[in-house]
């Protein structure tokens, strides 16, 4: 096959103690996961069926990759969350079926242009903007699901600069990753390589030129993204 000019490399993301790497297709995000942060962010979700906005798939940013601040904004905010890394689709999948969909699992983090998403909220805008810019993805390398041992008391954490500003359990989910899939997959067909990040806690906050944001999750391990300089 011949194109107009040379396609960019496909997007991708380092596997534990593994050579290969798990080739990205799409990236889904799940909205107000954790009442704690729907609160902060002053809504009330308790058990209202899950939403979905999307990132590109090439918004993708590797643990120790510096993240340049990004242009329009004045008020970038993190947002820890457990992401899941899918090694088969489907549509309409039962909840009961959905995890044999996981092929595993990373700590990542949502960057997000807090006041572009204000302002879309306020106009009835859509978030793309807030949401799906350039490196906006920050994601740690993914761990095979049988060597996860993933469970609802695993820590979930962010510090900046070395302080707590995140902590919670993936128990405090409001719907899991099952429910989320299925949920999901009624509106999309999934296919091998898609990622669903999973939702943030509350303590959701800005962060500037200069900053160290390292995420974690219980058996994951950490991911690790400084803050730089705009591009120009």
């Amino acid at each position: 096959m011949s194109y107009v000019f040379k396609p960019q490399p496909a997007p991708s993301v380092a596997v534990k103690s593994s050579k290969k790497r798990f080739p990205v297709h799409r990236i889904y995000c799940v909205g107000r996961n954790y009442r704690e942060h729907a609160h902060e962010m002053g809504a009330d979700p308790d058990r209202e069926p899950p939403f979905f906005f999307t990132k590109p798939a090439d918004a993708i940013l590797e643990s120790g990759e510096i993240l340049p601040y990004p242009q329009a904004t004045e008020s970038l905010h993190h947002e820890i969350e457990l992401v899941i890394a899918l090694g088969d689709g489907g549509r309409n999948i039962p909840a009961k079926k959905a995890k044999n969909l996981i092929y595993g699992y990373a700590v990542g983090v949502d960057f997000t242009r807090r006041d572009l998403q204000a302002r879309a909220k306020a106009a009835g805008h859509p978030w793309d903007t807030a949401k799906g810019f350039d490196y906006s993805a920050a994601i740690g390398t993914i761990v095979p699901a049988k060597e996860a041992g993933l469970g609802v008391e695993s820590a979930i954490g962010l510090k900046v600069n070395g302080e707590f500003r995140q902590t919670a359990k993936l128990g405090d989910m409001i719907w899991t990753v099952a429910e989320t899939i299925s949920a999901l997959s009624e509106f999309y067909t999934l296919l091998p390589g898609d990622l669903i990040y999973m939702g943030t806690p509350a303590g959701v906050g800005a962060v500037k030129p200069g900053d160290v944001v390292i995420g974690s999750v219980q058996g994951l391990g950490t991911l690790t993204t400084p803050i730089g300089k705009p591009l120009k």
